[in-house]
Formats: C-alpha cells, sequence, structure tokens
C-alpha cells in the first residue's frame, strides 16, 4: 500500500454484543473487556482462534431493516456493531484501535454460513457473510459504546 494512501474512518461504537452460547443473537451492551490472543471476556467466539472477535457496520444492519426486518445491534452475532468506517476496506492484516486501549487485527472478510440462520430464512439473505470482518485481538483493554475506531495501518489487498 502506499504511504499515501488515506486510511479508511474513523469509524464509532455503537454497540458491544456478547453471548455465553454460539448460534444465539448477542445481548446488547455498553462495554466488554478484550484480552490479547482471546477476544471478548465471557463470549462464547472468543478462544485461541483467528475469529476472536468480529465486527459488523450499523449500516449493513440498515440494510436488513430496509428489507422489512425488524433487526438490530447483536442480531448477527457479532461483537462490536459500528459506525463510519468503511470495514470492507480493511483488507487482511490491518490493524484497528479501538479506544483508548484495545487493538485488533483485521484476520477474515465475511464467512461460509454452513447452517442457514433464521434471519436468512426470513429475509432470503444475510449480512455477516459478506460484510461482517472478522479480527484477532493484539492489544487487551476495555472497548464501551462511543469508543473511536482508528485504523493505525491497513494490511495488504488480497
Amino acid at each position: 500500500m502506499s504511504e499515501n494512501a488515506t486510511l479508511p474512518g474513523p469509524g464509532t461504537v455503537t454497540s458491544v454484543n456478547l453471548s455465553a452460547k454460539k448460534t444465539v443473537r448477542k445481548t446488547r451492551g455498553t462495554e466488554g473487556v478484550l484480552r490479547v490472543d482471546h477476544g471478548f471476556e465471557s463470549d462464547a467466539h472468543a478462544g485461541d482462534w483467528h475469529r476472536q472477535v468480529s465486527l459488523l457496520a450499523q449500516e449493513s444492519i440498515d440494510k436488513m431493516v430496509a428489507k422489512g426486518l425488524d433487526v438490530q445491534a447483536g442480531d448477527f452475532a457479532e461483537n462490536i456493531t459500528t459506525t463510519g468506517i468503511d470495514l470492507l476496506a480493511l483488507p487482511v492484516g490491518s490493524v484497528v484501535n479501538i479506544g483508548d486501549e484495545a487493538v485488533v487485527e483485521i484476520s477474515q472478510i465475511g464467512k461460509i454460513c454452513h447452517n442457514k440462520c433464521a434471519i436468512y430464512y426470513q429475509a432470503g439473505d444475510c449480512v455477516m457473510p459478506k460484510e461482517g470482518i472478522f479480527a484477532v485481538v493484539r492489544h487487551g483493554g476495555t472497548v464501551r459504546t462511543g469508543d473511536l475506531l482508528v485504523v493505525d495501518h491497513l494490511g495488504e489487498p488480497a
């Protein structure tokens, strides 16, 4: 990437969403604690793997609302709901500072949904597989609603 390239963002955390079980909607909250190489404390998706944290833009959720679905932050099982930053403009390897402490590195764009969820059957589509992004935690800290997401640097495009 050119050193003169414009970095996306900054964006804002609009919701921090956690759940104790997988395959369920996450509970919306105002903060959560990220642990290095783990993810959010007490979240089912945390662990020693490449999808420790998931992010989805509120703008993506709004697309599903426009299709007539009654969905909100956390309903797509994303950990962090954002606004104002083009998450899909962040290639794998991009580093993002969240709030005053946390740092994540983008590890995957989108995912394959092997089991179609209830949202897919209601709308015939789901945004998380195409517009959700995943990250690993490089520096822990508390993430709060209202925190800024600031891109430190972009990874190399695939």
